[in-house]
């Protein structure tokens, strides 16, 4: 019998999935397939808690598709090898999949593409992640954005809420009927995480801009993993919005910015975007980042947050800025080393939000915080967090004489700060 393979990677739900719905429009009945990539797991620890989550999330898809009497092919390998195997294995009439902007994906999914095409089947790669991807939304001269308030206003002069709203699956009788034995954690060869991804919650979105920059309010939704491995589509979020959700619907428009950086910028992975901020000279001290990494600088905000960071997988937004600029602007430490601690930490870890963030933070973006520009940790943390309520859940040492003195002081190490930026920039 002839199938249509469906691939599923960072859309992890059955729901308003837009490359499964075009794979189940297609002539041959679909069988879904997700591969445990060995490129990408030889980078994480066997106990990773995203690991964790994806498998529980396939688990939950498996478990929905057997209501129907289907099931998914769970494979690990490296994928232009699993996919050789699957062309042994089944008569693969096409195969469609969800777009991935990002490098190491491109390079993925053209090699399987180019296996696919010796073969004369068509790999269909379908817009699913985003709203707008990368060459929707550019300038008038048709260059990319690099300023996101020029591109968030030529996106929403695009968008439109009734176009994007989700889409649900009609026919589950489409499915390549077969139960494939769904595998334990223990035959993929990973440990169940001690951390577990919080459930999303968007019941409270009405109080988002209200709450969003006081950690202790816990006013998140704890959306962000969810919408990284596409347990929820971005259409189904959107949907959810009022008219007064502007400032939430700006946060997905960030999201997308970074996206198409990367996209049409791929140096920034490890260089920075601005190359005049090249010549700038790291202190780099080892020490030193041992100690912001452990949050035991002294600093509460910065202490609280890389805490809640090292034991939970998240970090609330308004720390993550203090944390950062505290790391590249105190203690000139280059922005990659905190970029790389929190892409083995972040549960949400994105690699282009993630280095845009962080290149923010730093100064060396595309459209980033002025280097002039330095956090006070110490105000901040008595602007939003007032009666030290975040601080103290995380630093129970807080205001005893066991909680370390400040390693830098935040005077001189601005004045530091400047002089070197300015040095590099001359």
């Amino acid at each position: 019998m002839k199938v249509t393979i469906f691939w599923f990677r960072r859309d992890l739900r059955l729901e308003d999935n837009l490359g499964l719905l075009a794979a189940l429009d297609s002539e041959f009945p679909v069988l879904p397939l997700f591969i445990f990539d060995e490129d990408i797991l030889q980078e994480l620890p066997k106990d990773d808690a995203r690991l964790t989550f994806i498998y529980d999330s396939l688990n939950g898809i498996n478990e929905g598709l057997k209501k129907h009497g289907a099931s998914l092919l769970c494979r690990k390998g490296k994928p232009v090898e699993v996919w050789k195997e699957l062309l042994e294995e089944f008569d693969i009439a096409e195969a469609y999949t969800n777009k991935d902007y990002e490098p190491y994906a491109r390079i993925r999914d053209k090699a399987v593409y180019d296996l696919l095409q010796t073969k004369a089947i068509e790999l269909h790669r379908i817009k699913d992640q985003v709203i707008f991807e990368e060459r929707e939304i550019l300038k008038k001269d048709g260059t990319p954005y690099t300023v996101y308030t020029p591109y968030k206003n030529k996106w929403l002069e695009h968008f439109n809420k009734e176009s994007v709203a989700p889409k649900w699956i009609q026919d589950y009788e489409r499915f390549y009927r077969a139960v494939f034995q769904f595998p334990s954690l223990l035959d993929l060869g990973f440990e169940r995480a001690k951390i577990e991804v919080k459930p999303y919650d968007l019941s409270e979105l009405q109080h988002y801009e209200e709450y969003r920059d006081y950690p202790n309010a816990d006013g998140t939704s704890y959306l962000s993993p969810h919408l990284r491995f596409g347990t929820i589509g971005v259409r189904q979020i959107i949907a959810k919005l009022t008219s007064n959700d502007a400032i939430f619907l700006s946060e997905l428009v960030w999201r997308e910015f970074f996206m198409q950086i990367l996209y049409h910028f791929p140096k920034v992975v490890d260089r920075n975007f601005k190359a005049k901020y090249d010549r700038i000279v790291w202190r780099n001290n080892e020490a030193e980042f041992k100690l912001w990494c452990a949050g035991q600088t002294g600093y509460p905000m910065v202490d609280a947050g890389m805490r809640q960071l090292n034991e939970t997988g998240y970090m609330h937004n308004r720390v993550r800025m203090v944390v950062a600029g505290f790391l590249c602007k105190h203690l000139l430490i280059d922005w990659t080393w905190g970029e790389a601690y929190f892409a083995q930490k972040l549960l949400d870890y994105d690699l282009s939000a993630n280095n845009g963030n962080w290149q923010w933070a730093a100064g060396t973006g595309c459209d980033a915080a002025p280097y002039f520009r330095i956090f006070n940790p110490t105000t901040q943390f008595t602007k939003f967090d007032k009666k030290a309520q975040y601080v103290k859940r995380w630093v129970p040492e807080f205001e005893t004489d066991k909680y370390p003195a400040p390693m830098v002081e935040h005077k001189m190490a601005r004045e530091r700060a400047l002089e070197r930026y300015k040095d590099g920039l001359k």
